[in-house]
């Protein structure tokens, strides 16, 4: 009898109900600098020190991640807050349960020595965009911080080719330029470029990446060790820049350039030192933004948008 107890006890180790919870992320688009949290807690081995196997998937299509996790295909999406309100209003699923990006990245870019010298400018003018929904929000308020609306410029999907667009003169601004990757894009082509900060142009601060979930069957534990790990992989980045740049970029030799290794050092302090705390204010600000410009038919509670995953 003894000896078919310790079989017993030795099948139950072995088993599967030992093995890493395994989860799904879906990045916003390829792997790049804004990801350096996951990547890092990935490649330093944090996931697993919180008993995680993490699926980290660059998206087909960009606009893809929060209508798979709505429809149950992932675990967690990173996407954009006001993607994030808009979505919501649509019916999707979806709440946010982390930050990545604490602060805009997203401007409004022009070329430096171009006509455009204030958004005002851009009567008659061509605007390059690459997320539907969300780009027209931000300009349209841009706009009409300058007397405009979106019915006074053209709007035309670049698809995701911001700065060549710009410097070929097939369009006069793109709006959803990130200011930490197009600015030193175009510096290193020797064009210079000129941001117009959203933040600065009549929108309320806002987060720019976060982490959304399904708000009716996320596993908030298995979301909460994942956002411990990447808490963990950031303040290692703030504490090694220098270091955590060659693992990161060790990963693939696509990111082994200037354009990265800039955008590396100008996304650093952007990045959230607590990704699981909850700035209740900035989201209902967003929210009653968001209502006041008549873009959404009414205002959600924040707890309809937003959840620390780690409170009781």
């Amino acid at each position: 009898m003894k000896l078919t107890h310790l079989t017993a006890a030795l099948s139950f180790a072995a088993s599967p109900l030992m093995a890493a919870d395994e989860m799904s992320v879906l990045l916003d688009w390829f792997i790049n600098p804004d990801h350096g949290p996951i990547i890092l807690a990935q490649e330093l081995g944090y996931f697993a020190e919180q008993d995680l196997e993490v699926a980290i998937i660059a998206p087909a299509d960009p606009s893809d991640p929060p209508k798979l996790v709505a429809a149950g295909q992932a675990d967690l999406a990173v996407s954009y807050q006001p993607q994030l309100h808009l979505q919501i209003h649509e019916g999707l699923p979806l709440q946010r349960v982390g930050t990545l990006v604490a602060t805009p990245l997203n401007c409004l870019l022009t070329l430096a020595d171009g006509p455009i010298r204030t958004p005002a400018d851009l009567a008659g003018k061509k605007v390059g965009y690459s997320v539907g929904g969300v780009e027209e929000v931000v300009l349209g308020t841009i706009l009409r911080h300058h007397g405009l609306s979106l019915e006074d410029v053209e709007m035309v999907n670049v698809n995701w080719s911001m700065s060549p667009s710009l410097m070929s003169g097939q369009v006069d601004a793109v709006i959803g330029a990130y200011r930490n990757f197009e600015l030193n894009q175009m510096e290193i082509e020797g064009v210079g470029g000129n941001c117009f900060f959203v933040e600065e142009e009549g929108l309320p601060s806002y987060d720019e990446l976060i982490y959304v979930a399904n708000s009716e069957t996320m596993d908030k534990d298995r979301i909460a060790r994942f956002l411990a790990a990447t808490e963990k992989a950031t303040q290692y980045m703030v504490n090694n820049p220098e270091k955590s740049w060659e693992i990161f970029s060790g990963t693939s030799a696509e990111l082994q350039d200037e354009l990265n290794a800039r955008a590396w050092v100008d996304t650093l302090p952007r990045f959230a030192l607590r990704p699981t705390a909850m700035d209740e204010g900035r989201y209902a600000t967003f929210e009653a933004f968001l209502h006041e410009a008549g873009l959404i038919p009414s205002q959600n509670p924040v707890s309809s948008i937003a959840i620390d995953v780690t409170a009781n």
